[in-house]
């Protein structure tokens, strides 16, 4: 059986939590600032598969959406620059966390993934923060289920050996600068 020799990218810094606290306003800034930023798979995927009546949905074949977002992760982690800070939208454990939360199993390939692509030891996290907690069209999760989500994000970051730094709740500037001081600590 092939092992994949395990990949330990220091400038790559995942940023996960739940649904509506602010990753994505966080990313977009960094990304303004000049950062390299890996999108999140899900919501790609969400909208891919529903513009060709694909079944790889959250509500149809959970275990194949989880499937194309290790797949996403896995190239998003091959294709990013290590000599650059690259900041990503969840990683490649995220997809541990979803399959969890699913009640679905966990395959060996995936955990082999977790394994075999680490990102920096410093994982942001976070919290869900319900005064801008909020639904669309690919993020239908209730409040609820994004404190699930981050629970479960939170257990297999620190499962797998990560140092969790948790986000303050501060303006998108001065979460900016936080996550910078962190990274280049």
């Amino acid at each position: 059986m092939p092992t994949a020799v395990p990949q330990h990218r220091r400038n790559f810094f995942v940023v996960t939590g739940g649904p509506g606290a602010g990753k994505t306003t966080l990313l977009e800034r960094l990304s303004k600032d000049g950062f390299a930023i890996a999108p999140e798979a899900g919501r790609s995927i969400i909208r891919a598969q529903r513009a060709i009546g694909g079944p790889a949905l959250p509500d149809q074949d959970p275990a194949l959406f989880a499937e194309l977002m290790l797949a996403w992760d896995l190239r998003s982690f091959e294709s990013a620059d290590p000599s650059k800070f690259t900041f990503f939208d969840r990683g490649i454990p995220d997809t541990v966390g979803y399959l969890r939360l699913s009640s679905l199993p966990v395959p060996l390939h995936l955990r082999r993934a977790t394994e075999s692509f680490r990102y920096s030891e410093t994982v942001f996290i976070l919290p869900p923060w319900p005064e801008i907690f909020s639904t669309d069209s690919e993020r239908k999760q209730t409040l609820d289920e994004a404190e699930r989500t981050y629970e479960a994000m939170r257990a297999i970051y620190l499962e797998l050996g990560y140092r969790l730094v948790c986000i303050p709740r501060l303006s998108v500037d001065e979460r900016c600068e936080f996550v910078l001081n962190c990274a280049k600590g």
